[in-house]
């Protein structure tokens, strides 16, 4: 695992005085490790969005098939999973690694938090690995040089974008962070992009009053902006949809229902 802060600096970085996204995410998805901050914000979303809650499960869902897919179809075995959020059930190496145990998995937040519950994240099939960087996707260089210490970028690598984009406020510096991953990968690596959108007025409301809550801002894009991370890349089929109509699952959560969180996977020619 990568060089981390004590405990107790781990502790005194989080401020749980202002709400932040992991947090609130892990609320909507029924975890523990979230405050009264969060807990609010959370709710003040729901009042507006009451169906937040069906669209964070959407989003966990959504990663546990582009994984499969990945796994399964594509015989991807490396992974380097930006914005990894909280731990919860079927994270990414728990899902790869359930059906190709040598999978090895690189976790990037740049939240104390979640590197304060990063052992969870490293509970790795000992035929495979799994290592935490702490580092913020705009700093895709750092995350590619230390990501290289348990990843192999000599192989396919299969790089997770799940609902972080958003947070990069300016859009053509969000592609520019994309096109600078991206670039590093060899031929036959995958880029997954999930990001929420600007298709349900009440979801964009929502996440006005969230931003306006002090915790990093979160602004949804058009479809066609998310489509646009994949651009010059082989998309998979369905493309670039709501996450429900990506390669629904009959065990799926919401596999008939619109969302405006969309994604689609792409592979680098």
């Amino acid at each position: 695992m990568a060089d981390a802060p004590r405990k107790a600096d781990r502790a005194d970085r989080i401020d749980s005085s202002v709400p932040h996204s992991a947090r609130i995410w892990d609320y909507w998805t029924g975890g523990k490790d979230c405050y009264e901050v969060d807990r609010e914000a959370g709710e003040r979303i729901r009042a507006v969005f009451p169906d937040i809650v069906t669209l964070a499960r959407v989003g966990r869902h959504f990663i546990g098939r582009t994984v499969r897919y990945l796994v399964e179809e594509a015989g991807i075995r490396q992974f380097l999973d930006i914005g990894t959020g909280l731990p919860t059930v079927d994270n990414t190496h728990e899902v790869a690694q359930r059906a190709a145990p040598e999978s090895r998995i690189v976790y990037v937040d740049n939240d104390p938090l979640v590197l304060a519950h990063a052992n969870a994240l490293l509970t790795s099939d000992p035929q495979g690995a799994t290592d935490y960087i702490e580092a913020d996707v705009e700093d895709p260089e750092t995350i590619l040089r230390q990501a290289a210490r348990t990843l192999d970028f000599d192989r396919p690598v299969a790089v997770m974008l799940m609902g972080i984009l958003a947070h990069v406020a300016d859009y053509d510096e969000a592609v520019s962070i994309v096109r600078r991953l991206v670039e590093a990968l060899p031929s036959g690596s995958y880029l997954a992009v999930r990001d929420g959108t600007d298709t349900d007025p009440r979801y964009v409301k929502g996440l006005a009053d969230y931003n306006r809550s002090g915790a990093v801002p979160y602004r949804p894009r058009s479809p066609e902006q998310v489509a646009g991370f994949l651009d010059g890349l082989e998309l998979v089929e369905p493309g670039v949809v709501s996450c429900p109509l990506w390669r629904p699952e009959a065990q799926g959560a919401g596999a008939t229902e619109f969302s405006p969180l969309y994604g689609g996977v792409g592979r680098k020619p």
